[in-house]
Protein backbone atom coordinates (compact mmCIF):
# COMPACT_ATOMS: atom_id res chain seq x y z
CA UNK A 1 0.00 0.00 0.00
CA UNK A 2 1.32 3.79 -0.32
CA UNK A 3 -0.06 6.95 0.75
CA UNK A 4 0.08 9.66 -1.23
CA UNK A 5 1.38 12.73 0.93
CA UNK A 6 1.68 16.54 1.47
CA UNK A 7 4.34 17.63 4.14
CA UNK A 8 3.12 20.95 4.82
CA UNK A 9 -0.66 20.24 5.25
CA UNK A 10 -2.46 19.53 7.95
CA UNK A 11 -4.51 16.62 6.97
CA UNK A 12 -2.32 14.69 5.88
CA UNK A 13 -0.21 15.60 9.25
CA UNK A 14 -3.32 14.00 10.98
CA UNK A 15 -2.64 10.36 8.98
CA UNK A 16 0.65 10.69 9.59
CA UNK A 17 0.41 11.32 13.60
CA UNK A 18 -1.93 8.37 13.65
CA UNK A 19 0.26 5.72 11.68
CA UNK A 20 3.21 6.78 13.68
CA UNK A 21 1.53 6.02 17.17
CA UNK A 22 0.66 3.18 15.84
CA UNK A 23 4.21 2.27 14.70
CA UNK A 24 2.85 1.38 11.10
CA UNK A 25 5.34 2.77 7.78
CA UNK A 26 4.27 2.28 4.16
CA UNK A 27 5.54 4.08 0.84
CA UNK A 28 4.78 7.46 0.68
CA UNK A 29 4.61 10.21 -2.46
CA UNK A 30 4.74 13.41 -2.19
CA UNK A 31 2.37 15.76 -3.81
CA UNK A 32 2.94 19.57 -3.70
CA UNK A 33 -0.48 21.33 -2.85
CA UNK A 34 0.82 24.72 -2.93
CA UNK A 35 2.50 24.49 -6.38
CA UNK A 36 -0.88 23.09 -7.64
CA UNK A 37 0.19 19.29 -7.98
CA UNK A 38 -2.83 17.77 -6.74
CA UNK A 39 -5.14 19.51 -9.53
CA UNK A 40 -2.95 18.65 -12.21
CA UNK A 41 -4.33 15.69 -14.51
CA UNK A 42 -1.62 12.99 -13.00
CA UNK A 43 -2.97 13.17 -9.83
CA UNK A 44 -6.53 13.91 -10.79
CA UNK A 45 -6.49 10.54 -12.37
CA UNK A 46 -6.05 9.18 -8.73
CA UNK A 47 -7.83 10.87 -7.06
CA UNK A 48 -10.39 13.05 -9.09
CA UNK A 49 -11.83 15.32 -6.09
CA UNK A 50 -7.81 16.68 -5.71
CA UNK A 51 -7.74 16.52 -1.93
CA UNK A 52 -4.87 14.81 0.14
CA UNK A 53 -4.18 12.43 1.87
CA UNK A 54 -5.03 9.26 -0.03
CA UNK A 55 -4.51 5.94 1.18
CA UNK A 56 -3.86 3.29 -1.88
CA UNK A 57 -4.65 -0.49 -1.07
CA UNK A 58 -2.63 -3.34 -3.09
CA UNK A 59 -5.55 -4.04 -4.64
CA UNK A 60 -6.19 -0.60 -5.93
CA UNK A 61 -8.80 0.40 -3.51
CA UNK A 62 -8.59 4.16 -2.57
CA UNK A 63 -9.45 6.16 0.56
CA UNK A 64 -9.05 10.15 0.43
CA UNK A 65 -10.94 11.04 3.72
CA UNK A 66 -8.45 11.35 7.01
CA UNK A 67 -11.30 9.29 8.98
CA UNK A 68 -11.47 6.85 6.83
CA UNK A 69 -8.29 5.83 7.07
CA UNK A 70 -7.56 5.96 10.05
CA UNK A 71 -10.42 3.90 11.01
CA UNK A 72 -8.85 1.45 8.38
CA UNK A 73 -5.82 1.19 10.54
CA UNK A 74 -7.77 0.76 13.75
CA UNK A 75 -9.67 -1.95 12.95
CA UNK A 76 -6.77 -4.01 11.29
CA UNK A 77 -4.09 -2.95 14.38
CA UNK A 78 -6.64 -2.20 17.53
CA UNK A 79 -3.45 -1.72 19.59
CA UNK A 80 -2.81 1.28 20.66
CA UNK A 81 -6.17 2.07 20.51
CA UNK A 82 -6.35 5.62 19.03
CA UNK A 83 -10.76 6.01 18.68
CA UNK A 84 -11.58 4.40 22.00
CA UNK A 85 -11.95 1.26 22.78
CA UNK A 86 -15.89 1.03 24.33
CA UNK A 87 -19.18 2.56 23.39
CA UNK A 88 -18.91 5.09 25.58
CA UNK A 89 -15.42 6.04 24.50
CA UNK A 90 -15.76 5.95 20.52
CA UNK A 91 -18.92 8.44 20.54
CA UNK A 92 -16.82 11.05 22.88
CA UNK A 93 -13.88 10.36 20.51
CA UNK A 94 -15.77 10.60 17.00
CA UNK A 95 -18.58 13.91 18.75
CA UNK A 96 -15.33 15.56 20.10
CA UNK A 97 -13.26 14.59 16.50
CA UNK A 98 -16.19 16.22 14.72
CA UNK A 99 -16.09 19.56 16.35
CA UNK A 100 -12.15 19.92 16.10
CA UNK A 101 -12.45 19.31 12.74
CA UNK A 102 -15.06 22.13 11.66
CA UNK A 103 -14.09 24.57 14.50
CA UNK A 104 -10.69 23.99 14.16
CA UNK A 105 -9.45 22.43 11.25
CA UNK A 106 -12.10 23.98 8.75
CA UNK A 107 -12.22 27.10 10.51
CA UNK A 108 -8.19 27.61 9.90
CA UNK A 109 -8.81 26.51 6.45
CA UNK A 110 -11.18 29.63 6.00
CA UNK A 111 -8.37 31.79 6.74
CA UNK A 112 -5.14 30.10 5.39
CA UNK A 113 -6.96 29.55 1.79
CA UNK A 114 -8.80 32.80 1.64
CA UNK A 115 -5.81 35.56 2.56
CA UNK A 116 -3.05 33.27 0.96
CA UNK A 117 -2.54 34.65 -2.39
CA UNK A 118 -1.31 31.50 -3.58
CA UNK A 119 -5.00 30.22 -3.41
CA UNK A 120 -6.50 33.66 -4.99
CA UNK A 121 -8.81 31.23 -7.19
CA UNK A 122 -8.78 28.51 -5.55
CA UNK A 123 -9.93 28.72 -2.06
CA UNK A 124 -12.19 25.66 -1.79
CA UNK A 125 -9.41 22.33 -1.22
CA UNK A 126 -9.55 20.66 -3.88
CA UNK A 127 -12.21 21.33 -6.24
CA UNK A 128 -10.73 19.18 -9.27
CA UNK A 129 -8.97 22.47 -10.43
CA UNK A 130 -12.08 24.50 -10.70
CA UNK A 131 -12.16 28.28 -10.30
CA UNK A 132 -13.15 29.63 -6.65
CA UNK A 133 -12.08 33.15 -5.55
CA UNK A 134 -11.16 33.79 -2.50
CA UNK A 135 -13.68 35.76 -0.01
CA UNK A 136 -12.28 38.06 2.35
CA UNK A 137 -15.17 37.61 4.73
CA UNK A 138 -14.47 34.27 5.30
CA UNK A 139 -11.49 35.10 6.97
CA UNK A 140 -13.17 37.20 9.77
CA UNK A 141 -15.71 34.34 10.08
CA UNK A 142 -12.66 31.74 10.56
CA UNK A 143 -11.25 33.56 12.73
CA UNK A 144 -14.24 34.08 14.89
CA UNK A 145 -14.33 30.25 14.78
CA UNK A 146 -11.21 29.55 16.11
CA UNK A 147 -11.44 31.59 18.95
CA UNK A 148 -14.58 29.00 19.93
CA UNK A 149 -12.27 26.00 18.77
CA UNK A 150 -9.80 27.61 21.55
CA UNK A 151 -12.56 27.76 23.82
CA UNK A 152 -13.79 24.19 23.49
CA UNK A 153 -10.59 23.22 23.86
CA UNK A 154 -9.91 24.87 27.64
CA UNK A 155 -13.34 23.45 28.54
CA UNK A 156 -12.82 19.75 26.84
CA UNK A 157 -9.13 19.65 28.97
CA UNK A 158 -10.78 20.37 32.74
CA UNK A 159 -11.68 16.82 32.39
CA UNK A 160 -8.32 15.07 31.84
CA UNK A 161 -4.94 15.57 30.72
CA UNK A 162 -6.05 15.09 26.90
CA UNK A 163 -9.07 16.14 25.12
CA UNK A 164 -11.38 12.87 25.15
CA UNK A 165 -10.46 12.30 29.25
CA UNK A 166 -7.44 10.04 29.87
CA UNK A 167 -5.99 8.61 27.06
CA UNK A 168 -4.44 10.25 24.27
CA UNK A 169 -6.55 9.84 21.16
CA UNK A 170 -7.68 10.93 17.35
CA UNK A 171 -8.77 13.82 18.37
CA UNK A 172 -5.49 14.86 20.36
CA UNK A 173 -3.80 14.63 16.89
CA UNK A 174 -6.63 16.21 14.90
CA UNK A 175 -6.49 19.62 17.86
CA UNK A 176 -2.88 19.77 17.67
CA UNK A 177 -2.83 20.30 13.62
CA UNK A 178 -5.91 22.45 13.75
CA UNK A 179 -3.61 24.88 16.57
CA UNK A 180 -0.22 24.24 14.73
CA UNK A 181 -2.43 25.32 11.11
CA UNK A 182 -3.98 28.19 13.26
CA UNK A 183 -0.32 29.45 14.21
CA UNK A 184 0.16 29.76 10.12
CA UNK A 185 -2.17 32.47 10.09
CA UNK A 186 -0.44 34.08 13.49
CA UNK A 187 -3.38 32.79 15.41
CA UNK A 188 -2.63 30.78 18.87
CA UNK A 189 -3.75 29.83 21.98
CA UNK A 190 -5.13 32.50 24.49
CA UNK A 191 -2.50 33.15 26.71
CA UNK A 192 -5.22 32.96 29.58
CA UNK A 193 -5.68 29.09 28.41
CA UNK A 194 -3.21 27.44 30.47
CA UNK A 195 -4.55 23.80 30.39
CA UNK A 196 -4.60 24.30 26.36
CA UNK A 197 -0.77 25.48 26.62
CA UNK A 198 0.18 22.65 28.90
CA UNK A 199 -1.45 20.13 26.78
CA UNK A 200 0.15 21.67 23.27
CA UNK A 201 3.32 21.33 24.96
CA UNK A 202 2.81 17.49 25.96
CA UNK A 203 1.40 16.43 22.75
CA UNK A 204 3.86 18.70 20.92
CA UNK A 205 6.27 16.55 22.54
CA UNK A 206 5.22 13.23 21.40
CA UNK A 207 7.40 11.61 18.32
CA UNK A 208 4.20 11.28 16.18
CA UNK A 209 3.83 15.18 15.85
CA UNK A 210 7.64 15.18 14.29
CA UNK A 211 6.14 12.55 11.96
Amino acid sequence: MKLYDCQVAPNPRRVRMFLAEKGITMETIEVDILGGENLQPAFLAINSRGLLPVLELDDGTRFDEVMAITRYFEDIQPEPPLLGRTALEKAIITNRQRKMEFDGMIAGSEVFRNQHEGFAERSIPGASGEINPAIPALIERGTKTLQRFFASLEDYLQEGPYIAGKAFSMVDITAVCAVDFAAWVKINIPPENTRSLAWYEQVSSRASAKA
